[in-house]
């Protein structure tokens, strides 16, 4: 038995983080995915990992780091894209709100490491260190700047796999299409703090930013990454199936545009032509939290007067969704366990106990 004088701040940490230790990845990896369908966890902000009927294991955007630990001298970082879109000074409290649910120094099988953008919310060093080191096939797909950033982080060029919007990139029985994206926040992010972005032309949003589909047996799956709402998504709808689409939901602090709200969720699932829409991303960061099942909400208010011909899903971190399975349920609830009450005799004073 330990005593007070064999912890310390180091064991702490160790013996608590993950939160979660390795139990989604021993469910992630022990999952047998049914022929006709296709299943995927989400792991926190955007990050999802795929599992296919054919054994493959995608992992996208998945994030492991922090966001504020301190206060501070409570002032913006120069040249940051929230300083540069809406001219604030004040420091943006964006405190982590989610635990870690899964190890990254435990993942194995990963076949590809999939990135969306450059921003180090979707695009970690940890996460690539992890699969560089754990999965040493695996592939990492990108935009250039994510590719780049790659690279100088030590993964070998060999490993990487530069994607714009039109290329395809076959994982065993997964297809992944390269998709245009529409980060506003992405064109304002820019490495020069010095520098000013006024009267000057934006930078080409193909080489920092892509949007993914997920083709696959069992359904598809398209990844919005960060980006805001767009006409073009009708485009997207018009050109590919998609079965389920994935969107970067919240609620804007206000002078700044860096989520899709609401109604725009619908509409871009209405665009895309989706069964299913989940938003993500509204978890992670304390000022841009929402509520979810406002989606929902509008959802039953407008359903049948728009003849929406597809359903919210209110997902929660950690949590398996498989399509088709659950394409017509509403929300998420984690196994509630006890399925097996009194297969053995309880051990109660009395039987009036209970």
């Amino acid at each position: 038995m330990s005593t007070i004088n064999d912890v310390s701040r180091e064991s702490w940490i160790l013996n608590t983080f993950p939160e979660w230790g390795t139990y989604l990845n021993e469910e992630i990896e022990s999952e047998d995915v049914k022929p006709g369908t296709v299943s995927m966890w989400w792991l926190g902000c955007t990050g999802i990992w795929l599992k296919s009927e054919g054994g493959a294991n995608i992992l996208c955007d998945l994030w492991c780091g922090t966001g504020k630990r301190t206060h501070g001298s409570g002032k913006m970082v120069k040249g940051h894209q929230m300083m540069r879109m809406s001219g604030v000074q004040k420091q943006q409290p964006n405190l982590r709100t989610q635990p870690f649910v899964i190890d990254p120094f435990a993942v194995k099988n990963v076949d590809a490491l999939v990135v969306t953008h450059i921003h180090s919310d979707h695009l970690d060093i940890n996460t690539a260190a992890a699969v560089n080191q754990n999965c040493p096939d695996a592939k990492f797909i990108g935009p250039q700047e994510v590719v780049n950033t790659w690279i100088k982080w030590g993964v070998p060029e060999e490993k990487t796999i530069v994607v714009h919007p039109g290329d395809e990139v076959k994982i065993k029985d997964v297809n992944i299409v390269a998709l245009e994206a529409f980060d506003r926040t992405a064109l304002v992010t820019w490495s020069n703090p010095d520098e000013s972005l006024k009267g000057k032309m934006p930078q080409d949003m193909n080489e920092i930013a892509v949007n993914y589909l997920f083709e696959t047996p069992g359904g598809n799956i398209y990844h919005a990454g960060d980006s805001h709402y767009s006409n073009m998504f009708a485009k997207h709808g018009n050109e590919h199936k998609i079965d389920v689409c994935l969107g970067a939901y919240g609620e804007n602090p206000r002078g700044i545009t860096d989520k899709v709200t609401s109604v725009d969720m619908l509409r871009m699932a209405e665009a895309l032509n989706a069964e299913v829409v989940i938003p993500v991303h509204h978890d992670i960061w304390a000022n841009f939290m929402a509520d979810p099942k406002e989606i929902t909400a509008i959802w039953n208010f407008k359903k049948d007067r728009l003849k929406y011909k597809f359903k919210p899903y209110i997902w929660q971190v950690g949590g398996k969704f498989t399509f088709p399975d659950n394409k017509d349920d509403l929300e998420f609830n984690f196994d509630r366990g006890f399925d097996d009450a009194f297969v053995i005799d309880n051990d109660t004073p009395f039987p009036s106990f209970l």
